[in-house]
């Protein structure tokens, strides 16, 4: 493989082994990816035999992609902290340590989210200044994508980490997304100051003070989907039971629709004359166009994607890390947070 520091390229690793439909849809995401864009590497950590089977299947610069043999995998199953402790030789573990080590400047899973998340912890480590790190994941709007933060890596926050997430959330958005003075909403079950449990109470005002972000107030699950926030920032149980009721409806949605065009003669002569507008408008709904969660507030850049990922979400993810290196969305973060 070329040299990094020569053509002064990302490289992006990926667990190639961890997910649902690991390792074909992971190596067609990333040979789709290379293909889309030039200026990164991918390096994929998995076992090697299985990894050049599939790589076969395809064309692509050869430069581009790398194969790190592993010899295990952190399994669904397995315990978080023992899974990282014990299996070093995992695709996981490897990437991870890759990644602490220089050797990649981003990592993407789709394996256990626990590991993944305790794995970026304590081998990566988190910015100093930063609490916790938190799950950002982009959802469709009217008006654009939202980022929900955080989507499940922290279950109870304290208010102080609420606006930490909304600054985190807000680099996001103009560093990745070019969103400029991102709007940034109070997850809440009203608009009005008054209402709210008691984290939502503490976090107002401070959220309200903070001069790093362009706070909106409060924001009903609702208007996420409106588009009136940029930034929804919330705890991780709010976060992730949003995400996944957003992802339950927007599936029967789908299948709904598509059962509606099939349904006799005249629907399919419908659906074949607006087949073109209607595929746009669909993709609208697809989380798999907006590539995966990137965990916030950790030295360098680690995103999970669902465990169900195909390789268009694989390659977004990818594409998704390459802008962020790019453009340094780490670096930001730690600059902002710890003045260097």
């Amino acid at each position: 493989m070329a040299d990094l520091k020569e053509n002064k390229q990302a490289v992006i690793a990926l667990d190639a082994m961890g997910g649902d439909y690991a390792p074909a849809e992971h190596v067609k995401g990333a040979v789709e990816a290379v293909n889309a864009r030039q200026g990164f590497l991918i390096k994929l950590f998995g076992n090697r035999d299985k990894l050049e089977a599939e790589l076969a299947k395809y064309q692509f610069d050869r430069n581009r992609i790398e194969i790190v043999h592993s010899e295990s995998i952190v399994e669904n199953c397995d315990v978080p902290t023992v899974a990282i402790r014990k299996k070093k030789d995992s695709s996981m573990v490897m990437g991870l340590y890759a990644l602490k080590d220089d050797e990649a400047q981003a990592f993407i899973s789709c394996g256990n989210t626990g590991a993944l998340l305790v794995g970026g912890q304590t081998i990566v480590g988190r910015i100093k200044g930063i609490d916790r790190a938190g799950l950002a994941f982009l959802v469709p709007s009217e008006k654009g994508p939202v980022l929900i933060m955080d989507c499940g890596a922290n279950v109870d926050c304290k208010p102080e980490m609420m606006v930490q997430f909304a600054r985190m959330g807000s680099i996001y958005m103009e560093t990745v997304l070019d969103v400029k003075c991102p709007r940034v909403g109070l997850v809440n079950i009203g608009e009005e100051e008054s209402k709210g449990n008691s984290l939502v109470h503490e976090s107002f005002p401070l959220l309200k003070e903070c001069p790093e972000i362009n706070f909106i107030g409060s924001v009903e699950s609702r208007g996420i989907t409106e588009g009136i926030a940029d930034v929804a920032v919330c705890d991780g149980f709010t976060g992730n039971i949003i995400l996944k009721s957003f992802e339950g409806v927007a599936a029967i949605m789908l299948k709904v629709i598509k059962g509606a065009m099939m349904k006799n003669i005249r629907t399919k002569i419908g659906a074949a004359l607006m087949k073109s507008e209607l595929k746009k408008s669909l993709e609208l709904f697809s989380v798999e166009e907006y590539g995966g969660a990137p965990m916030l507030g950790i030295k360098k850049l680690v995103v999970k994607t669902h465990g169900n990922s195909k390789a268009p979400e694989i390659r977004n993810t990818i594409l998704q890390c390459s802008k962020a290196v790019t453009e340094d969305l780490t670096g930001k973060i730690e600059r902002t947070f710890y003045g260097i």
